[in-house]
């Protein structure tokens, strides 16, 4: 038997954790009177998120004098009076604004990914570039170790023409008085 009162208790226990979620829906109305108290008569009633003025407090605060959209005034309690524009007026302005920002993000994600290709064959030009410029930075140092061996070259064959117009005119210098004169002819014409 303690067991049958103990499998109902466990299973009684059990079965408001198996409830499904749920919420009461927004689809209410609150009730206007014509004076600061639910003493006062209802003179109407005002769906939830309709829009209102304020127009005056109760002096405990407790109630709120309102004009509808349509005109009529009333008081309705201050519990279910809330500033500025309901959330039937703010959801379609969040949901344009978020369908605007989607389009702009979609606009965005495509500029980026053409940005991203661009960069992508930027750097590849600049591989490209790179490449060229070491290569040309080699050939200007092949280059110019060229010039300066071109330089010493023509320095070396400079002094090696005046060695040898010099070694000649040395040699001539000495051959020439074994050289056989010629005698000078005389003409006397006198």
């Amino acid at each position: 038997m303690k067991k049958y009162i103990l499998a109902a208790v466990f299973i009684s226990a059990s079965i408001p954790a198996l409830a499904e979620k749920g919420h009461i829906a927004d689809d209410v109305y609150v009730f206007v009177h014509g004076g600061p108290s639910n003493q006062y008569k209802i003179t109407g009633r005002v769906r939830s998120g309709s829009s209102i003025d304020i127009l005056r407090k109760s002096g405990d605060g407790k109630f709120i004098q309102v004009r509808t959209s349509t005109g009529k005034t009333g008081w309705v309690d201050a519990n279910n009076v809330e500033n500025g524009d309901s959330i039937q007026i703010r959801v379609p302005k969040l949901e344009s604004a978020l369908e605007t920002s989607e389009v702009l993000v979609k606009q965005q994600s495509t500029e980026i990914q053409s940005l991203r290709g661009e960069l992508d064959t930027f750097k590849a030009e600049n591989g490209t570039y790179s490449d060229q410029l070491s290569k040309l930075n080699t050939e200007i140092t092949d280059l110019n170790r060229q010039i300066d061996n071109m330089d010493e070259s023509n320095l070396m064959r400079w002094f090696t023409y005046g060695g040898l117009v010099a070694l000649g005119g040395v040699l001539l210098g000495l051959l020439v008085p074994y050289l056989p004169k010629k005698k000078k002819r005389r003409d006397d014409w006198m």
